[in-house]
């Protein structure tokens, strides 16, 4: 079995929090049962979809490499999608928002390898590779649609998430694990599920990852082209499910003109949704992703960014006027009477940054222990301390080996040796180093010499604040835990046969004509005696023998209507099997 992965140019790029998530497809693991659900599923939906999809989707599947009669393999798809300057990857099931968002700004798509039971067969909330490879790899073909895709992704990876957020990823990741794995009991997925509906009554405010996860959903997920009284498909939820891309398009289903209001509206990963939102066209999505990027932290900056970081108990960055980043896990802040951040403090590993490159000598090895600064401007000083020139410093008495006291317009003290300043590519200065250092805020001591040398961030205020760190190298690696929560049951030997008798008819289609129709009618009966519940077989024998013997054409029918009559549950599913038939011969 492989345990790795080919690469190319876009994927040696990825850094190493991301190829972490990426996993050999094994792609002899995929059973003869897998690949007729693929087949199925894909001759339904080009069928269908022929009809209400986006126009790029038919040509998108040729020109991203995805056969219908058969599940894509990873290799191919990346020497053709590197035609349009993307690559895609298989990784592991559901993984962190931010990492998801993230390969989209590397322009890769992830692509979860494994594919949904026979039972499931229109639709799992889990990932899997009809919904990733069919649903989202055509549409990046259309060029507007790419470039929003990883313009989303630029974004969406900034975003700031809650420690809620965490939770419910965990708990989605788990129920969703749970539902695809065999061997795993009713009640067992049913504490998952009230789980979720647990955290889901939850009353928080939604974080920017939860607001932007939204507009994903609607968007790229369960997205609609044209006009709300004559809407095209290119969500990708949507194209990889045979169930919903027909019922979306009926009256029972909303149609709503898109806006950024959708960044509201909360959505249901287990249930068909009953409001669906249209674009005019590809770049209104853009337009609406910059208005709402507007108003995220990483843009906005100032108290509220902090804040965000601070309720997120997660790594996260701030950005200083100086350009000075610092990231780490933000706890506290003092501000003024106006709002304005006067005071802030990581705790354990931190690091300093510019324009996302660490600073030689200030990474997670001096600041194991935090980081903590005053901002703002001194009092009875007009010019800032960032756009102070050396003969300024010395104006003011900022001499290096030299002890110095002053005080911010907020009340802050700093008295302590001055050592040394860093300035920026601008000139501009945005660290001083101190010895023998004390910090206080009116009664606090916010520093003191016992806690070693000062390091203290020179700006007047936070310009931006967003998720993760600026240098992606400055912190040790976390490892990803595989979905192993279930583990496979062994297979018997009639469920050994069966997949032997999927193999044997896809093999007979392989070869084309003349068919042996002895054989299928051989196999036709071992089905009948053994395997009494099997439809999908049965169907792909009918699509063989349908215009070539009809005697036994007509036996297949008649066991086919007996199964929808005990099992209505897929009555639509064989009907719409036989409609498949009867319009496209096989090849």
């Amino acid at each position: 079995m492989s345990t790795t992965f080919e690469s190319n140019p876009l994927l040696d790029r990825l850094p190493p929090h991301l190829r972490q998530y990426i996993k050999p497809q094994n792609y002899d693991n995929y059973t003869p049962i897998n690949q007729a659900v693929w087949r199925y599923v894909m001759r339904k939906n080009v069928d269908y979809l022929s009809k209400v999809a986006h126009e790029s989707y038919l040509d998108g599947l040729y020109q991203t490499g995805i056969s219908i009669d058969t599940i894509p393999s990873m290799y191919g798809m990346n020497r053709i999608l590197k035609e349009i300057g993307w690559a895609a990857v298989a990784v592991d099931g559901f993984i962190p928002p931010n990492a998801f968002m993230e390969f989209q700004a590397y322009k890769v798509l992830v692509i979860a390898s494994d594919i949904r039971q026979l039972e499931h067969i229109e639709y799992t909330p889990a990932p899997d590779i009809i919904h990733e490879g069919a649903g989202h790899a055509p549409i990046i073909a259309s060029p507007d649609y790419a470039e929003y895709l990883r313009r989303f992704g630029e974004i969406g990876a900034k975003a700031i998430s809650s420690a809620h957020d965490m939770e419910m990823y965990e708990a989605v990741r788990t129920l969703s694990i749970l539902k695809e794995a065999e061997g795993v009991s009713e009640e067992k997925i049913k504490h998952a599920q009230e789980h979720i509906e647990e955290l889901q009554n939850k009353k928080v405010t939604p974080s920017e990852i939860a607001l932007i996860r939204n507009l994903h959903w609607w968007t790229v997920e369960y997205g609609l082209i044209g006009t709300v009284e004559n809407p095209k498909i290119y969500g990708a939820g949507l194209l990889s499910s045979i169930g919903e891309s027909t019922w979306c398009m009926t009256d029972e289903v909303q149609k709503i003109p898109y806006s950024i209001d959708a960044i509201y509206q909360e959505f249901d990963i287990t249930k068909p949704q009953p409001q669906l939102y249209v674009t005019p066209d590809f770049a209104y999505l853009m337009e609406v992703l910059e208005e709402f990027a507007n108003t995220m932290a990483i843009r906005k900056g100032g108290w509220r960014g902090l804040k965000k970081l601070i309720d997120s108990k997660q790594i996260g960055t701030i950005e200083l006027s100086t350009g000075l980043q610092i990231s780490g896990v933000f706890t506290r802040m003092i501000q003024n009477e106006d709002n304005e951040v006067i005071y802030f403090e990581t705790e354990g590993d931190t690091a300093l940054a510019y324009r996302e490159k660490e600073l030689i000598g200030h990474g997670i090895h001096r600041h194991s222990n935090g980081f903590r600064s005053p901002l703002g401007k001194l009092k009875g000083i007009n010019l800032s301390i960032e756009n102070m020139g050396p003969r300024d410093l010395q104006a003011y008495n900022f001499y290096d080996g030299k002890s110095i006291g002053f005080e911010f317009e907020s009340g802050i003290t700093v008295q302590g040796l001055n050592v040394t300043g860093m300035r920026n590519l601008n000139g501009k200065l945005m660290l001083i180093q101190f010895r023998e250092c004390t910090v206080q805020y009116k009664d606090q001591i916010l520093f003191s010499p016992e806690m070693g040398d000062f390091d203290m961030a020179v700006g007047k205020e936070i310009v931006s604040a967003f998720a993760g760190s600026a240098d992606f190298l400055s912190f040790k690696l976390e490892k990803h835990k595989l979905s192993s929560i279930a583990t496979k049951l062994s297979i018997s030997e009639v469920e050994k046969e069966l997949m032997d008798l999927f193999q044997q008819v896809r093999d007979i289609r392989t070869k084309g004509k003349p068919f042996p129709i002895d054989t299928l009618q051989l196999i036709f009966d071992k089905i009948r005696i053994h395997h009494t519940q099997d439809w999908l077989l049965l169907l792909e024998i009918y699509e063989l023998v349908h215009d070539e013997d009809l005697i036994f054409a007509k036996a297949i029918i008649d066991h086919l209507n007996d199964l929808k009559n005990h099992k209505p549950s897929i009555s639509h599913l064989i009907e719409d099997g036989i409609s498949l038939v009867k319009n496209v011969s096989p090849k």
